[in-house]
């Protein structure tokens, strides 16, 4: 009968407990895409709050398990190692994405401030939630009008190529909606097409902070605009 490594089952335990976080993570973004819980549980209680605070949990237990298996690390320090690498590496991603979080511009970007691009047959309040307050250029530097009528086919493009879905195109505006892949989080866009300038403006459907990604598209198309001829 062989005998059991001394020391196993806390450090298997350990390395269970450092990979919760990422874990729950994929669990409450899989549950929230299957329409299991809203998006309220799945992804501002499980994930940024229960999430969050597993994350240091699996540090420390990653600590604990790798300082437990150095006196038998040929048979324990595959398994210590990896589950600190995991760990270290979910608690990274957390202090990033919280920080991007923190850092990135309002979710709701217009190349043109004094006469804001409307959403169209979604309305400016989409579902009663409304994008919050319209920031521009000085917020995001890539969100810059077209000085002049770009052509239709060139706003659908301009769209598709920042991973929108088309919704409606016309000879005076192109719009599109974006869903992302693992929250379901809404964004919508507009491109206004005017004589002498085009707009642009991207907004979420909620007032959470994406870490900018409004911004970020809203760069997108316009470089992708600017860039054609």
């Amino acid at each position: 009968m062989s005998r059991r490594t001394p020391g196993a089952g806390r450090v298997q335990a350990l390395a269970a407990l450092s990979v919760a976080a990422p874990v729950l993570v994929l669990v409450a973004a899989l549950g929230t895409r299957l329409g299991a819980w809203p998006v309220g549980i799945g992804y501002d209680l499980l994930t940024l709050q229960v999430g969050w605070f597993l994350s240091f949990v699996g540090a420390a237990a990653a600590l604990a398990g790798l300082v437990l298996a150095f006196g038998n690390f040929r048979k324990l320090g595959l398994l210590a190692t990896a589950a600190g690498l995991i760990a270290g590496a979910t608690l990274g991603g957390f202090i990033w994405q919280k920080g991007r979080l923190a850092a990135g511009p309002v979710e709701n970007v217009s190349t043109n401030l004094a006469e804001v691009p409307g959403f169209g047959d979604l309305g400016d309040e989409r579902g009663g939630q409304g994008p919050g307050p319209v920031v521009g250029a000085e917020a995001c530097p890539g969100a810059l009008p077209v000085m002049r009528q770009i052509a239709p086919t060139a706003a659908i493009y301009a769209l598709e190529q920042a991973g929108f879905t088309l919704r409606g195109a016309g000879v005076a505006r192109a719009d599109g909606s974006r869903e992302g892949f693992w929250f379901g989080f809404d964004h919508d866009a507009v491109i206004r097409i005017r004589p002498g300038r085009t707009d642009i403006r991207v907004a979420a459907r909620d007032h959470r902070p994406h870490g900018g990604e409004a911004c970020r598209m809203a760069t997108a198309i316009s470089e992708t605009l600017r860039a054609a001829g």
